[in-house]
């Protein structure tokens, strides 16, 4: 009685619905490499002169004009941004490291230097603010300045300087003696 009129069945038998369990959302993984921002001075014009970055007054005159308006920028916690320089000084591009909170900021050399190397820079500026205004360095900051400096010295990258921006005034880490002779 096998024949092939008996196992081809007319009517399929009702499959039974799996309910969807509506708590547990699948977990999807970008598809592409993750893509980083360096905001390069053709996507903000800079004066002649705010684009030689030389000393402390200019990088803080270039935080005031192109820093504060970046999009993830917030006065109200410490950012920590870098200023990437070629071998003449001049300012190539900038990019926000950090934000932190309102006292803290963490701060590792990996991430200060991993555009710097991709923007073949020959030298960078570190700058961060302090929301209570008062631009007096901490020892954390001391302690993260040195820390550069010897990472800079490794990868051939010159830490210039390292400004605490503050309201009205700022401080320049450098000026202060805190780097080495």
């Amino acid at each position: 009685m096998n024949t092939t009129e008996n196992l081809i069945q007319t009517e399929a038998a009702p499959v039974p619905v799996q309910p969807v369990n509506q708590i547990v959302k699948p977990i999807k993984f970008p598809s592409q490499p993750q893509e980083w921002k360096i905001v390069s001075l053709r996507e903000c014009p800079t004066p002649l002169d705010q684009q030689l970055c030389e000393t402390p007054e200019q990088a803080v005159a270039y935080w005031r004009t192109h820093v504060k308006q970046h999009p993830y920028f917030n006065p109200e916690c410490e950012c920590l941004v870098v200023l990437i320089l070629n071998t003449r000084r001049r300012i190539k591009g900038h990019y926000l490291v950090s934000t932190g909170t309102m006292d803290t900021l963490l701060v590792h050399p990996r991430e200060v230097f991993r555009l710097a190397v991709i923007a073949s820079a020959s030298a960078i500026i570190v700058a961060h603010n302090h929301p209570s205004g008062d631009p007096t360095p901490s020892e954390a900051d001391i302690i993260v300045t040195r820390d550069l400096i010897r990472a800079g010295q490794i990868l051939k990258i010159e830490v210039l300087d390292h400004v605490v921006v503050g309201e009205p005034n700022h401080t320049s880490l450098r000026a202060l003696g805190h780097f080495y002779r």
